[in-house]
C-alpha cells in the first residue's frame, strides 16, 4: 500500500551511454597517469590495498615509455617474445574468423584488443601453473607454445582433434600446457581454479592456479562461491576479471558495473584486488607477476580487473553494431595493446617499422600452413569426421555394463554394414 506522504519506490534500470547511431564517447573514463601508484609489497594485508581497486595500474605513459614502480624491466628480447605471441595471436583469430565465414567451422570467438590480458599474464607464470580460461583467452595457448595444428584440428572438429569433435570450436583443452578443459557455461572455471589451487596447496606442490572471466560473469554464484573459498583459506590462485565492457549484448552495468569497478568485488571478501590497464602488456605482466608472487608466498589471492575494451562482436554470432555506437574500438583511449608494444620497442631502440612488418608477414605463413596441415584431416563443414564408436571412449574410466552393451551393438551393426556394402 502506498503511503502519501513516502516516495514512490524506483527501479534503477542500467542504461550504456551510447547506442547505434550515437558518437562513440569515452569521456567519463578517468585515465591516471602511468607509474602514479605504488608498488606494495605482496606481503601487504589486502586492507592495505583499499584504494587499487579504484584506480588504474599503468606502466606504458602516453609516448609509450616504461615509467614508475610498476615497470618490470624485463629484457627487450623478452618483450620482442610478447610482441611475437600477441600478434600471432592476432593473426590466427583473422585467419580462423575467415574460415569460418566460409563454412570451414560453426563458431569462432576473436581477441581483438585483448591480446595482452592473455599473453602477457602468461608470459609472467610458471609454465606449470594451471590456467582455467574463458573463450576468448586462446593466447594462453599461443604463448605457451601449443601448435596450431592442434588449435585449428579443435575448430575444426576433424580427424585430429584431440577432443575427438566434442566440444564446441574453441573450447581448448590442452593438459600438458596448463590450459584447463573451456566450458560454454559462465563462471564454472572459477571455484574449479580456486578447488586445484586447494588440491595443490594441500600436497604442498608449489602450483598456483590462475582463471579469467568477463565482468558480466562476476554476477553468476560460481564467482562468489569461488571468492569465499579463495579468501576463507587464502588459496594460491589468481582471479582474472577481464572487463572488456560488453558481456555479449549486454553493457557491463548489468553485472553491476555503474556503481563500482569489478576489482572492487576484493574488498568485500577481504582479498587483494588490482585494477590493471588491460591494453597495457607491461602492467598486465606486472600486476599477474605481483599476484603469482603473493600467492606462492602463501599470501592468499588475488583479483585483478583488466580494463580493456572488445574490439569486434562478442563471437562471429554477433553484431555489435545492433547494440553499441560503431566504430568504438577506435576511440577506446587505451588504445591497442600491440602497437602500444610495437611504439615501446621501437622506442627502446629494438624494434623499428620494417622488422614489424616482416615478422607480420612470417606469422601470417605460419598460420596458413598450419591451417593447411589441419584441413587434411577435414573441416567441419564437412560433417561428422570422428568414427561414430568413438562417443563411448574417455567418458568412464572403467566403462558400465550398459554402455559396452551398446558399444558391442554399434560394432556388430558396423560390421554387418561392412559385409553387406562387400557384397
Amino acid at each position: 500500500m502506498h503511503k502519501p506522504n513516502h516516495p514512490a519506490l524506483a527501479l534503477h534500470i542500467p542504461e550504456p551511454k551510447q547506442r547505434p547511431g550515437d558518437a562513440p564517447d569515452f569521456s567519463e573514463v578517468v585515465i591516471p597517469y602511468a607509474g602514479k601508484l605504488a608498488r606494495p609489497d605482496t606481503a601487504a594485508p589486502a586492507s592495505a590495498l583499499r584504494d587499487y581497486p579504484y584506480t588504474l595500474i599503468r606502466v606504458l605513459d602516453d609516448r609509450a615509455r616504461a615509467v614508475g614502480p610498476w615497470d618490470p624491466k624485463l629484457r627487450p628480447e623478452t618483450y620482442i617474445g610478447l610482441l611475437r605471441h600477441m600478434l600471432l595471436t592476432r593473426t590466427f583469430d583473422d585467419r580462423m574468423f575467415r574460415a569460418q565465414r566460409q563454412g570451414k567451422t560453426s563458431f569462432y570467438v576473436k581477441s581483438l584488443g585483448e591480446e595482452a590480458v592473455a599473453c602477457a599474464a602468461a608470459l609472467a607464470l610458471d609454465r606449470d601453473d594451471m590456467c582455467f580460461p574463458s573463450y576468448r583467452q586462446q593466447g594462453i595457448l599461443i604463448a605457451r607454445g601449443w601448435p596450431l595444428v592442434e588449435m585449428v584440428n579443435q575448430i575444426y572438429s576433424n580427424q585430429g582433434d584431440l577432443l575427438k569433435g566434442r566440444q564446441l570450436p574453441v573450447m581448448y583443452s590442452a593438459r600438458e600446457a596448463g590450459f584447463f578443459s573451456i566450458s560454454g557455461n559462465l563462471a564454472t572455471q572459477m571455484p574449479q581454479a580456486v578447488g586445484w589451487a586447494m588440491a595443490s596447496a594441500a600436497k604442498g606442490d608449489t602450483k598456483i592456479a590462475a582463471a579469467w572471466c568477463g565482468e558480466g560473469s562476476t554476477a553468476e554464484g560460481d564467482f562468489h562461491s569461488a571468492c569465499t573459498f579463495a579468501t576463507v583459506y587464502h588459496v594460491p590462485v589468481i582471479i582474472n576479471i577481464v572487463n572488456n565492457q560488453w558481456a555479449i549484448s549486454s553493457y557491463s552495468g548489468f553485472a553491476g558495473g555503474d556503481e563500482t569497478t569489478f576489482a572492487a568485488r576484493a574488498l568485500g571478501y577481504g582479498i587483494a584486488g588490482l585494477r590493471v590497464d588491460g591494453n597495457d602488456p607491461l602492467a598486465v605482466y606486472a600486476a599477474t607477476a605481483w599476484a603469482a608472487e603473493r600467492a606462492r608466498t602463501n599470501h592468499g589471492a588475488t583479483i585483478i580487473e583488466h580494463f580493456t575494451y572488445r574490439a569486434e562482436g562478442h563471437s562471429t554470432s554477433d553484431d555489435p553494431n545492433a547494440y553499441r555506437a560503431a566504430k568504438t574500438a577506435a576511440q577506446w583511449p587505451l588504445g591497442d595493446p600491440i602497437e602500444r608494444l610495437k611504439a615501446h620497442l621501437i622506442g627502446l631502440g629494438v624494434w623499428d617499422e620494417a622488422q614489424h612488418e616482416a615478422l607480420a608477414a612470417e606469422l601470417v605463413q605460419h598460420v596458413k600452413t598450419a591451417q593447411k596441415e589441419a584441413e587434411a584431416n577435414g573441416i567441419l563443414g564437412h560433417g561428422l569426421l570422428q568414427p561414430l564408436a568413438s562417443m563411448f571412449d574417455d567418458v568412464f574410466e572403467t566403462q558400465p555394463w550398459h554402455l559396452r552393451e551398446q558399444a558391442n551393438a554399434l560394432e556388430a551393426e558396423n560390421a554387418l554394414r561392412a559385409a553387406k556394402e562387400a557384397r
